[in-house]
């Protein structure tokens, strides 16, 4: 509570009456002032017409009796009235000729004046507002039919002012006597308030401070009426919380005890659905500490669509009564991985009263769920290596037919020179379309055992499968080997590697630019003895944070979202530690990724691996 505010009821209700009728009073003001705003305003025009129709009709009399003096007299009567500032007459091109007080050279007509003289009808006055807050009234003075001049009448606003700050002075003087003799008559009635409530304010106290304190109870009923009721109420409350303390305490010694040592999330709603109990394994789930959870709702600190299913499960426990089983929640938010829960929500009821609270188990699935999903997205991908296999081993067939056929068409048939050209572009087609099948026949069956591989041939088995989408992403391609290059190695497993990597390097180029694949003889960074190959893809794509970078070989992390699985890298980087090789990864944001992978030259090392592996794969058949 603010400083100024007071404490005790009697005040605040005192002052609260007054805020109220300080605003009552002022809307009433502001009302009335506005009505009689109008009513004067309305007035003034009235009398602004009024008056200059009067001066208009004098100075008709005037010209027609010949008797200037008359109308000189009439505009000095009419300029000593309490409301008019000034009255003048002008001739029909609105130079002044008589004024109501001072020469007629000092007052000319104002643009602004000037410009209502066309808007003057013959035979009804014209008013009109300009400058700074003036009002005029002007009226035509005809001669006969014979238009002379104009009769001009400028209001004096402070006048108008005067009679309706009058108006609110007369309103603040009456509510300022209303508002005294309230605060006195509410200052008398809420003693009867305020003095039962400070009886039930001392016992509060007396309970809050612990058993020593229990001989004040009862507390004395000195009012007979709902107050009254109140503090017998109280009493009764008092001696039930006594009878219920003993069995309570030990019944919450038990659930903290099991709050405090279960391995899942346990949280217990109130019919409101707000949070009553917690335990620490939950906090860390949704990442508010469990003192920020107590007596609030999950919408407050989970996303809206999440906290919304949880809401729906307790609801659905207090209208039903019956258990809800398995509900799965998922969501991802602030950068975080995408998490799964398992949530169990079952009624809590006292003896057999009705439902009073809901209980609610949450298990994290999100490991088992990521697994699931990136087994069934690797057996999908195994799938179509297996169809694409089948697919280019079938199509050999029909090909090999089609090279019989175009050779015979060569060679026994007597073709003239264009067909024979059509000839020799359909065998060149044909065996492009040899390669690719063989290409992808090499690429999905991977030899179990080690060999020596040419790496100029390994790269470009994995290089070509691209070309077709090099091409269409704009994608300029610089290969770099050096000659008879070759390495002791499983070609199988390698040729994923450098497919994942450049798979990876053209999805971060998809706008065009550069992607360099080169291989070199070089020496391990760690053991300079060791000889080996240095294979490096590089690319000039949108590149990798820092963040990134430290979990790019992190199973499934991806940043493709549904497209990835978060395994490539992974099981890339397990093949390099296989062969004994090193990777270094280079990668700035907006300017591009270097890998560089070494992999040792080391025969026996490799038969080594390849024969604790067979080993590993025997051992569960024999058993």
């Amino acid at each position: 509570m603010r400083w100024w505010w007071p404490r005790t009821v009697r005040w605040q209700l005192i002052t609260w009456l007054m805020l109220l009728e300080a605003l009552s009073v002022a809307l009433f003001a502001l009302v009335l002032i506005e009505i009689q705003g109008r009513e004067i305003r309305q007035r003034a025009l009235e009398r602004l017409e009024h008056q200059a129709t009067s001066v208009a009709v004098q100075a008709q009399e005037a010209y027609r009796a010949n008797r200037p003096d008359i109308l000189v007299t009439s505009l000095k009567m009419m300029g000593a009235a309490p409301s008019v500032a000034q009255a003048k007459i002008t001739d029909m091109a609105g130079n002044v000729l008589y004024v109501s007080d001072g020469e007629p050279a000092r007052f000319p007509l104002d643009p602004a004046e000037k410009q209502q003289i066309a808007r003057v009808q013959a035979h009804m006055p014209l008013v009109f507002s300009f400058g700074d807050r003036r009002w005029e009234g002007v009226k035509a003075i005809y001669d006969g039919e014979r238009l002379t001049g104009y009769a001009w009448v400028e209001t004096d606003r402070s006048w108008d002012s005067e009679q309706l700050n009058t108006v609110l002075h007369s309103s603040l003087s009456f509510g300022f006597i209303w508002m005294g003799a309230s605060g006195l008559l509410i200052l008398l009635l809420s003693r009867s308030i305020s003095r039962p409530l400070n009886v039930l304010h001392g016992g509060t106290r007396a309970l809050m401070e612990g058993p020593e304190a229990r001989a004040k109870f009862p507390l004395p009923v000195s009012t007979d009426n709902e107050f009254g009721d109140l503090i017998e109420a109280f009493n009764r409350m008092v001696a039930a919380l006594e009878e219920q303390r003993a069995g309570l305490n030990d019944t919450l010694s038990l659930l903290d005890s099991m709050l405090a040592n279960a391995p899942v999330g346990l949280v217990f709603f109130d019919r409101r659905c707000r949070i009553v109990r917690v335990n620490e394994v939950f906090a860390e789930m949704t990442g508010v500490p469990v003192g920020r959870q107590l007596s609030r709702t999950v919408t407050e600190f989970l996303p809206s669509a999440i906290a919304q299913r949880l809401e729906e499960a307790v609801r659905h426990v207090v209208e039903t009564e019956m258990t809800v089983h398995d509900l799965e929640l998922s969501g991802q938010e602030d950068g975080r991985a995408a998490w799964t829960w398992l949530v169990t929500a079952y009624p809590v009821r006292p003896a057999q009263e009705e439902v009073r609270w809901i209980g609610v188990i949450v298990m994290d699935v999100s490991e088992r769920k990521r697994s699931e999903d990136a087994l069934r997205r690797t057996e999908k991908l195994a799938a179509t290596g297996r169809l694409a296999a089948s697919i280019a081993h079938e199509i050999n067939n029909p090909l090999e037919a089609i090279t019989n056929l175009l050779y015979l068409l060569r060679r026994f048939c007597r073709l003239d020179d264009s067909a024979l050209n059509y000839v020799t572009i359909a065998e060149r087609e044909v065996r492009r379309m040899s390669e690719i099948t063989q290409q992808t026949l090499r690429f999905y069956r991977q030899s179990t055992l080690p060999g020596r591989t040419t790496m100029a041939e390994l790269l470009d088995s994995v290089l070509d499968m691209y070309n077709v989408r090099l091409h269409t992403l704009g994608i300029q391609l610089e290969r770099n080997y050096e000659p008879g290059l070759d390495l002791y190695c499983f070609a199988g497993e390698l040729r994923q590697v450098i497919a994942n990597l450049v798979s990876n390097a053209m999805d971060a180029t998809a706008g065009g630019g550069r992607l360099i694949v080169s291989a070199r003889k070089s020496k391990d960074w760690v053991h300079p003895q060791r000889d080996g190959v240095r294979i490096t893809i590089a690319d000039t794509g949108s590149g990798m944070n820092a963040e990134v970078r430290d979990r790019l070989f992190e199973a499934f992390f991806t940043t493709k979202g549904a497209t990835g699985t978060g395994l490539g890298l992974w099981v890339s980087h397990e093949i390099i530690l296989k062969h004994h090789g090193v990777v270094h990864v280079r990668s700035r944001e907006g300017a591009g990724t270097v890998f560089q992978l070494f992999f040792p030259d080391d025969e026996d090392l490799t038969r080594a691996v390849a024969a604790e592996a067979q080993a590993a794969a025997q051992a569960p058949a024999e058993a």
